[in-house]
């Protein structure tokens, strides 16, 4: 996403993981993929690896999988098959080896990216001490420190990271009074043997067994190769395994694990007994109560060290990764240093509630439940969890958290698209300047019927008139060819409007507003049109306006479609000095013009949704227009036919009210180029 400014920031920010699981890994992968320079610190060696299989839902990351659940006795409560159901996902789900899914990250960090980014370096045996979240600074067990720009705490469960943040030193993980068996085998084993066999006969196929207070769950991974269990169970059952470790890599004894589900079905059994005795593992099933906020400063966190998840779900690890986008999002390569704090406030506003949430579901699908009790639904769990998409949620929240620093900007439609580029704005609300495009201006001033010009004051209004009652009055046609415009991409435009001299607007103070009144602007491309009219409040519609320019005459034509319905003519130029202050001043200082934005609905016809008079202050202008060259005109005249209403359907009403304007003497034409284009900035209500 562009900055602001409209430029990015290439250097990018010097970013600090701590903790090289799924979460660290995938952060680190996203964040050097937007440009930054990232650091993993990783306390273990990465010798104790130990293989489980992990749920990559649609929210993270297969759409045949098969959902059954049974008795302990293996009797069918239901089952069902969510191929239908996940159609409705985007992404599908994964039942993935740990393992593998951790060396396939760790092989994606390590490797310099096609697009010539370098490696990233992890340091093993880093044991972090403290981290400081003010001057992202991380001391190490040896008393190292090393700084960047921030960091990302990563570290899962017992995280250090975390108890830097204010409010969560005493914030720690708990026993959920759970422990889970944990454990691969090869499903070959299963179907080899004919007790177990119809255990595991359907091909990506998730069964779950349940007790009162246990359940086992068995699901595919390595291509419906190996089944992976996860064997839920009263911890105080297996405390003698679990005593003084609460780590998630406890070796833990086959013939308890059998004992403990010794109530469940022979068949059950019977599989859980295939297990490798030295590939057992047992942790407790750790909760934790939800921090106040996932970032201080330059520190945030992610995955298990922010929110520990229950593994009722398998939602640990999607929002880990969820997580993850979310930090690169907000951390673009346009982030300044002095934009991080703020900008991992964003990240918290994404992902508190929803991580919070999800850590909620987890807790209520675990809990126990005895015969009557109401089960929770399962499918309102499903359609938030899977039903979001981290990447183009978080990019959303970051623009309109662009969007609303803009406090300026001004916004139309289609709103949906963020603040509209246009004369007096870039897409982010930064000022355009307009000092160095150039205008041409011709202009015909005529002596005409003031009773006939007042009848294009904004009809069933009170407060317009002339300030003087003469029954003759004058008006300019002014048409100008705008170049240069940096809001336009160095193009430009025409423009033709009538400019009837002498009016005053009467407030219902009494007071008195004078200037010119504009009651009709045609312009040639539809941009200036659609700003001028929303923002400005300008009576513009669009008409052809070509200009031909020779070295002594000047020709407009106007129409639509086609048909040619004016024609303004300027010979004889001469260029005459110009004035010794070149800034170009209108006739009137001010511009009145009346806004009228209709209702919506059938019920509303007639009726404006907004209406009052409006004044544009030349002195309000941000660029000045600065006179180069003059020439006046020595003979000039226009005709404007009305037509009819088939070849100017939309415009025959106003033009053939034009047309009626007696023509009593040309007073002045001339043609002033210059450079410097007024952005009106100045329009505001007249109150």
């Amino acid at each position: 996403m562009a900055s602001p400014n409209g430029t990015e920031q290439k250097a990018g920010l010097k970013i600090l993981i701590v903790g090289a699981g799924i979460g660290g890994l995938t952060v680190a992968i996203a964040l050097r993929k937007q440009g930054h320079h990232v650091q993993i610190f990783e306390q273990s060696r990465f010798a104790t690896e130990t293989g489980a299989a992990l749920h990559l839902a649609p929210n993270a990351n297969d759409t045949d999988l098969k959902i059954s659940e049974y008795t302990a006795g293996g009797h069918q409560l239901h089952t069902l098959s969510v191929e239908e159901a996940n159609k409705r996902w985007q992404h599908p789900w994964h039942l993935a080896h740990r393992i593998e899914l951790h060396n396939a990250l760790k092989r994606a960090v390590s490797t310099p990216t096609a697009d010539g980014k370098a490696a990233i370096e992890i340091k093993t045996s880093s044991r972090v001490e403290k981290v400081d979240p003010y001057n992202a600074i991380i001391t190490f067990a040896d008393g190292t420190q090393i700084q960047g720009d921030l960091v990302v705490g990563a570290d899962g469960v017992h995280s250090i990271s975390r108890t830097s943040l204010p409010n969560c030193e005493h914030i720690r993980p708990f026993p959920s009074g759970k422990s889970a068996f944990r454990f691969l085998l090869p499903k070959q084993k299963a179907l080899d043997d004919p007790e177990t066999a119809a255990l595991v006969q359907h091909t990506g196929e998730q069964s779950m067994w349940f007790g009162v207070d246990r359940r086992v769950i068995m699901y595919p991974t390595s291509n419906n190769s190996i089944l992976n269990f996860n064997v839920i169970h009263p911890d105080e059952e297996s405390a003698s395994e679990t005593a003084g470790s609460d780590t998630w890599n406890q070796s833990a004894n086959l013939d308890l694990m059998l004992k403990i589900f010794s109530s469940f079905s022979p068949a059950i059994v019977k599989l859980l007994s295939k297990a490798e005795p030295e590939s057992v593992r047992v942790w407790k099933l750790l909760d934790m109560d939800p921090l106040p906020k996932f970032n201080e400063s330059r520190l945030a966190l992610i995955g298990d060290a922010a929110h520990p998840f229950l593994p009722h779900q398998g939602q640990g690890a999607a929002v880990a990764i969820e997580d993850a986008a979310a930090l690169a999002v907000v951390l673009s390569l346009d982030t300044t240093t002095s934009e991080i704090a703020d900008r991992l406030e964003l990240y918290n506003e994404i992902r508190y509630t929803r991580a919070t949430k999800i850590q909620s579901f987890s807790r209520l699908v675990g809990v126990d439940l005895k015969p009557g009790d109401a089960k929770p639904n399962m499918w309102e769990f499903q359609n938030y969890n899977f039903g979001h998409d981290e990447w183009d949620n978080s990019t959303q929240k970051l623009r309109e958290w662009t969007w609303k620093r803009s406090q300026n900007a001004y916004w139309r439609m289609p709103i949906a698209f963020g603040p509209m580029p246009g004369p007096r704005q870039t897409h982010f609300g930064i000022a355009q300047n307009s000092q160095k495009s150039t205008f041409t201006t011709a202009s015909i001033k005529f002596k005409t019927s003031r009773t006939l010009l007042e009848t294009l004051f904004p009809p069933m209004r009170s407060g317009w008139r002339f300030s003087v009652l003469d029954t003759v009055a004058y008006a300019t046609f002014s048409q100008t060819t705008l170049n240069k415009l940096d809001w336009l991409g160095g193009s430009g435009y025409n423009h033709i409007g009538l400019y009837i001299h002498g009016v005053e607007y009467t407030r219902e103070d009494g007071s008195v507003v004078k200037g010119a009144y504009l009651p009709i602007l045609f312009e040639s491309l539809t941009d200036p049109i659609i700003s001028g009219r929303e923002e400005l409040g300008m009576p513009k519609i669009y008409s052809s306006i070509d200009v031909y320019r020779r070295n002594t005459s000047y020709r407009v034509r106007t129409g639509w479609e086609g048909a040619l319905w004016g024609d303004f003519l300027f010979q004889g130029l001469e260029e005459v000095e110009v004035p010794a202050s070149t800034e170009e001043k209108p006739e009137e200082e001010a511009l009145l013009t009346y806004k009228y934005l209709p209702a919506t609905g059938p019920e509303n016809r007639g009726k404006a949704a907004e209406e009052y008079p409006v004044i544009y202050d030349a002195a309000a202008n941000e660029s000045k227009p600065k006179i180069l060259k003059t020439y006046e005109a020595q003979k000039a005249s226009f005709a404007i036919d009305p037509l009819d209403w088939e070849q100017l359907p939309t415009l025959h009403h106003v033009i053939s009210r034009l047309a009626e304007l007696p023509i009593y003497d040309i007073v002045e034409a001339k043609v002033v180029e210059g450079e410097g284009v007024p952005d009106l900035a100045g329009a505001r209500p007249i109150v």
